[in-house]
């Protein structure tokens, strides 16, 4: 136990994606075409939404803050990803692995709890149209958004802090592609059972609490809609937040499945393919669901070109 308690791992190998080396080089310009695109497209609505003032309106302050967290949420990963599917050994230091885990988790619950404000702001916009205004003015959209901001960044502390003061004495081989929790907890020396329910009663809790808030929101969305008497005000209801909708049912849809589920042995290559959608593929759809489904950024984008 003496010994157990000493960290002698240096550093990680990460086994990537694939240990084949005929597909590594295809994977790599799939997913540098995949990741530019992602760059491009949130780029391209933070410009939107700075450089136009009609678009200055809590909805799209918070479309702009997405985009800004989906740029760096997938740049904690997809860059060293990229670089281990050109490299013959993929390593990532010690204090590397957990900045990673860090800012990967810091980005993801802030996304989570910006979803959740979204959702709250489609509620009030729907449910209480004459009110909104008051409701949800720019000043408190900004407090939302900095509370999100703050609670991601904070609050990643714990799982950060726990997980790193395990004993790592070896191996040091992660079956992924990034630093998760789910195999650095494998590779620790000691099982401690309590730092383990700690952490899967934090990821359920974060989970939880901000899809239960937006399955609520939705639920008196949906209330709503459903009492307009005319077809067409159906449609236009529910085409303001089935955008948002289909996001946060990706996002929490893949996110539940990879870190609320009982313990035991799961198969590495779904958990890859599940953790590739919602890193690489998740941050690239959401500039393109939010502006096909968007009239007002739609004609922003038109006048921009």
């Amino acid at each position: 136990m003496q010994e157990g308690n000493q960290t002698d791992v240096k550093e990680f190998i990460l086994y990537g994606l694939t240990i084949n080396k005929s597909s590594q080089a295809a994977l790599f310009t799939l997913f540098l075409v995949i990741y530019t695109l992602t760059l491009v497209g949130n780029t391209s609505i933070i410009m939107l939404v700075w450089s136009n003032t009609s678009l200055h309106k809590p909805m799209y302050i918070l479309l702009g803050n997405l985009s800004f967290v989906e740029i760096w949420y997938t740049t904690s990963t997809v860059p060293k990803m990229l670089s281990g599917l050109l490299s013959t050994i993929n390593s990532i230091s010690f204090s590397g692995c957990f900045i990673q885990f860090y800012f990967f988790f810091s980005f993801g619950t802030t996304e989570s709890f910006l979803l959740t404000v979204m959702g709250y702001d489609r509620y009030l916009a729907i449910c209480h149209p004459l009110r909104y205004n008051t409701l949800m003015n720019n000043n408190k959209c900004f407090f939302f958004t900095a509370s999100c901001w703050i609670i991601g960044f904070i609050g990643s502390l714990l799982p950060i802090i726990l997980v790193s003061e395990l004993p790592f004495c070896g191996p040091n081989k992660i079956n992924h592609f990034l630093c998760d929790p789910g195999p650095l907890l494998e590779l620790s020396c000691v099982r401690y059972l309590r730092t383990e329910v700690v952490i899967t009663v934090y990821f359920a809790l974060m989970l939880f609490i901000t899809f239960l808030f937006t399955f609520i929101s939705y639920t008196f969305i949906i209330q709503t809609i459903l009492r307009i008497p005319s077809s067409s005000g159906r449609s236009k209801a529910f085409s303001t937040c089935a955008s948002h909708l289909t996001v946060v049912s990706i996002f929490f849809g893949c996110v539940m499945y990879m870190y609320i589920r009982p313990s035991g042995n799961h198969p590495f290559p779904i958990d890859k393919v599940i953790a590739v959608f919602y890193t690489v593929v998740t941050p690239l759809l959401n500039p393109v669901i939010y502006t096909l489904r968007n009239k007002e950024v739609l004609e922003a984008l038109k006048k921009m070109i």
